[in-house]
C-alpha cells in the first residue's frame, strides 16, 4: 500500500478580493510555500514550478458544477490564493506567468492544442491549453503548471529535441514548422501532450479557449471529476472515482473510491477546501464506470 500525504492544517481563508498589486507576489510565494531566492534564474524558475504544482492542485470542479470559471486576474487571485482552491491551465499558468513577470523574468503565454490520449492522425483539437515561455540568456524554456497528472515538473528547453529527464517522466519538445510538439515518455512510449503555436496570442484567445473548456458540452471537464497534484516523489490523479498514484520509484497504486472517500481524498490528497455544493457531483462521480 502506498503512503498518502496527511491533510495539512487549514489556514485561515483570505478575503475573496484580490490584494493590491504590490502585495501579490508575497501572497503568491506564501501560497506555494516558497522561501528561496527570488531572481530571474533557471534554478529559481525550476524551484517555483515544482513548488507551484505541489501546492496548488489541478482541478476544474467549477466547470463540472456549472459555476463557471473566470480567468480575470482578480478572480484567479481570489480563488487560487485567497480560497486556497486549485484550477486548470488558464488559471494556473496565468497566475504563474504574473508571478514570473513580477520577479523580473522575460515571460509570455502561449496557446496550444491538446493531443493527450489521441492518435497522431486525429482531427485538430481547439486551442485550449495555455503554457508559459520564458527566455533566459536568449534561450527559450517551456514551463507549465496546469496539465493535470502529466504536467511537466520542470522547465523544458525549447531549442533542443533531445529527451529531457525529470524526477518523473522524460519529456521531448520537437519543432514542427511554426509549432512545437511536447511529448512525455510513459511506459516506454512517447505520448504527445499538446502542440503549441509559436506566437503569443491576444487576451481574447484565452477567453475563447477558457469558455470552450469550461462551458462547451463537449468539454470533458463538464462531465468528469478531475483533480491532479504532482510532488517531488509522486503524482496523484483523480478521474471520477478512480485514484491513481505513481511514485518516482516506479510503484503504482490504483483504487476506486466511494463518495465519502472521494470527498476525503479531495481534502487530504489534493488539499482542497471541499464545498457542500460539490456533493452532488461527487456522488455522480462515485458511480462512474471508467474504461482503460
Amino acid at each position: 500500500m502506498l503512503h498518502y500525504p496527511a491533510a495539512t492544517p487549514a489556514d485561515p481563508v483570505d478575503s475573496d478580493a484580490a490584494a493590491p498589486a504590490a502585495a501579490f507576489l508575497p501572497r503568491y510565494l506564501a501560497r506555494i510555500g516558497y522561501t528561496g531566492p527570488v531572481a530571474p534564474t533557471l534554478d529559481v524558475l525550476a524551484a517555483l514550478q515544482a513548488a507551484h504544482i505541489a501546492a496548488i492542485p489541478f482541478e476544474a470542479i467549477d466547470a463540472l458544477t456549472g459555476a463557471g470559471i473566470d480567468i480575470g486576474a482578480d478572480a484567479i487571485d481570489a480563488k487560487l490564493i485567497g480560497q486556497r482552491r486549485g484550477g486548470y491551465c488558464f488559471e494556473q499558468n496565468a497566475l504563474f506567468l504574473r508571478a514570473l513577470l513580477a520577479i523580473g523574468f522575460d515571460a509570455e503565454g502561449l496557446l496550444g492544442r491538446v493531443r493527450w490520449m489521441l492518435p497522431d492522425d486525429a482531427p485538430p483539437t481547439p486551442r485550449t491549453h495555455m503554457v508559459v515561455r520564458v527566455k533566459l540568456g536568449g534561450r527559450p524554456w517551456l514551463v507549465d503548471a496546469g496539465f493535470g497528472a502529466a504536467v511537466p515538473p520542470a522547465p523544458l528547453a525549447m531549442d533542443s529535441e533531445e529527451p529531457q529527464p525529470t524526477r518523473h517522466e522524460s519529456y521531448r519538445v520537437v519543432r514542427h514548422g511554426d509549432m512545437w510538439q511536447v511529448a512525455a515518455l510513459i511506459e516506454g512510449e512517447w505520448r504527445t501532450l499538446y502542440r503549441l503555436d509559436h506566437v503569443s496570442p491576444p487576451a481574447i484567445d484565452y477567453e475563447i479557449g477558457n469558455w470552450y473548456t469550461s462551458a462547451h458540452p463537449d468539454s470533458h471537464f463538464r462531465h468528469q471529476l478531475i483533480a491532479a497534484r504532482t510532488t517531488a516523489d509522486a503524482r496523484y490523479g483523480l478521474r471520477d472515482n478512480r485514484l491513481t498514484t505513481r511514485l518516482t520509484d516506479g510503484r503504482l497504486d490504483r483504487r476506486y473510491l466511494t463518495a465519502d472517500e472521494i470527498e476525503r481524498t479531495l481534502a487530504e490528497v489534493f488539499l482542497l477546501p471541499v464545498r457542500a455544493h460539490w456533493r452532488a457531483a461527487i456522488e455522480r462521480a462515485a458511480t462512474a464506470e471508467i474504461a482503460g
